[in-house]
């Protein structure tokens, strides 16, 4: 089918509706892996998957959509509103908008004739009281702080003047003074919270409602273990289930403090679900993103909108340059349809024209993602060794693969943990977790490569690129045994270096240094 047909064009349309994922409306999900079901599940969840492998359309069609389906109750919060808050702030708000979701959102027509339960009001007030009490120094205390009546912990205007360095100390002071009694007040109450909650539920005439809080990657990571463990608490043996969205190494579970272990720990008190296609197979990556375009393609009447559009080498190219993620398959597809209309070429995609629609806007995108999900201080380690990470791989060793000694993984748990974050920012890309490497090299190495729009489109010269989706005569995959290893004691010294890398800058300063190959003529049929 020519790549000019009006179904291409209606095709490109129903993807570009994909990208807007809003709580209020209902999104295109197409649900391949059978995930809706198990979002159902009576079961306290963690939805781990990079940016654009399908979190917040899963969960917000779920609430939409599936919660109907499956008679379920279900409350929606995206993290991304309340990210800003102080501890214990933050949960409070979480907590309002379960506490008012159970309230507002019942099945039973007769029940939205009347007004919560008078606790369950109580408990709201209540926390919207706490949630309005100042975090601040010049206050005076209203009542005595020995008062466990209720959450109610007024405090008047300030009035107290104090000078210099005691004005600073006091006002630390009192901070967390009022910051531990927010939290004791929470602690005091959560077998009542717990209590109320279930009763309402209960009431409404539902069997179990779904507490969805998508993005929570965004919530401050030295939080993550306080919040997610006080709502794992509040609702363990309720039938109301936890269901938290989030990327996997921005994400932390659980932490010990004080002898004790605060949050949740994976198959023990929360399963995991993994959205993640990854390229380390790619045959099955490919065919879950053709099953996903040919789906949406037949809403517009494509029988099969990937072989028809994509030659089969341009649907293995759009693949890896992908990274396996559906969004951006998506995406680079529908820039790719725009690239090859502006050259003419409109029998199929080829993966010169993948490549042009990949492109570097792609890098740049990724690069910005990473600057937002992290905040511009903890991106900046990252950046370091990845800046680092790419001389070494195009500049010294001209190859597109690397690999990890798994021994040095286990040495320097801090800089392997970088590299993981940038697999989650989709800068680089596992291709093998458990490899052996060629040269007499001994050990066990996973097996990496780099993001493809920083070496793919243009395509560098002098540089070997590992095509690890190929398998030789050994049936080894091609490539990446011979790929040098990437020593994580250089990685520290990258991060241990002063000042901030031009990682915006690092595609055209591999290209100054290995120059650029002239552009391959395809032929289209």
């Amino acid at each position: 089918m020519p790549l000019d047909d009006a179904r291409v064009d209606a095709l490109i349309a129903l993807i570009r509706d994909t990208f807007r994922v809003r709580a209020d409306q209902d999104p295109i999900y197409v649900d391949i892996h059978g995930h809706l079901d198990r979002i159902a599940a009576r079961q306290h969840q963690i939805i781990f998957g990079r940016r654009g492998s399908g979190k917040s359309c899963l969960l917000v069609h779920y609430h939409r959509q599936g919660a109907k389906k499956y008679k379920n109750l279900s409350v929606y919060l995206l993290a991304d509103e309340v990210k800003t808050l102080p501890y214990p702030d933050l949960l409070i708000r979480m907590l309002l908008t379960v506490f008012e979701g159970v309230a507002a959102a019942h099945r039973n027509p007769l029940y939205r004739l009347k007004r919560p339960g008078r606790v369950l009001r109580d408990h709201i007030a209540n926390l919207r009281r706490l949630l309005d009490t100042p975090l601040q120094s010049k206050v005076e205390e209203a009542r005595a702080t020995s008062d466990d009546s209720g959450f109610d912990a007024s405090v008047t205007a300030p009035h107290l003047r104090v000078g210099g360095g005691a004005a600073r100390r006091r006002s630390m002071e009192r901070t967390s003074q009022f910051v531990e009694r927010k939290q004791e007040h929470l602690e005091r109450h959560l077998p009542d919270l717990k209590a109320s909650l279930t009763a309402s539920l209960k009431r409404s005439g539902y069997s179990q409602a779904t507490i969805l809080i998508d993005d929570f990657y965004l919530v401050p990571l030295r939080l993550q273990p306080d919040v997610i463990d006080y709502l794992h608490r509040l609702l363990r043996d309720t039938p109301l289930y936890l269901k938290i969205g989030t990327i996997r190494h921005r994400t932390r579970l659980s932490t010990r403090r004080n002898g004790a272990t605060i949050g949740v720990e994976l198959y023990q008190d929360v399963e995991e679900i993994n959205l993640d296609q990854t390229i380390d197979d790619v045959e099955a990556t490919r065919d879950y993103l053709a099953t996903m375009l040919d789906t949406l393609g037949r809403r517009v009447k494509l029988s099969s909108a990937s072989s028809e559009l994509l030659s089969p080498d341009g649907l293995l190219h759009l693949t890896l340059a992908s990274g396996g993620v559906p969004r951006d398959f998506l995406n680079i597809f529908v820039n790719a349809v725009e690239a090859a209309r502006a050259r003419g070429t409109l029998r199929w995609l080829t993966p010169t024209t993948v490549y042009k629609g990949a492109g570097r806007l792609t890098y740049r995108t990724k690069l910005t993602q990473l600057r937002s999900d992290f905040g511009e201080e903890d991106s900046l380690p990252v950046e370091k060794v990845f800046t680092d990470l790419t001389g070494f791989c195009l500049k010294e060793k001209r190859k597109t693969a690397f690999l990890i000694s798994q021994d040095d993984a286990g040495s320097y748990p801090e800089e392997h943990e970088l590299i993981q974050q940038l697999m989650d920012a989709k800068l680089v890309h596992v291709i093998e977790p458990d490899t052996s490497a060629a040269s007499g090299r001994p050990g066990r190495y996973e097996a990496y490569t780099l993001d493809f729009a920083l070496f793919m489109e243009p395509r560098l010269r002098n540089i070997e690129h590992a095509e690890f989706w190929r398998i030789d005569e050994d049936r080894r995959r091609v490539g990446l045994r011979e790929a040098p290893t990437y020593p994580l004691e250089r990685a520290r010294a990258a991060v241990e270096a002063e000042g901030r890398p031009d990682t915006e800058s690092v595609p055209e300063d591999v290209e100054a240094i290995v120059g650029v190959e002239p552009e391959p003529i395809e032929d289209d049929e």
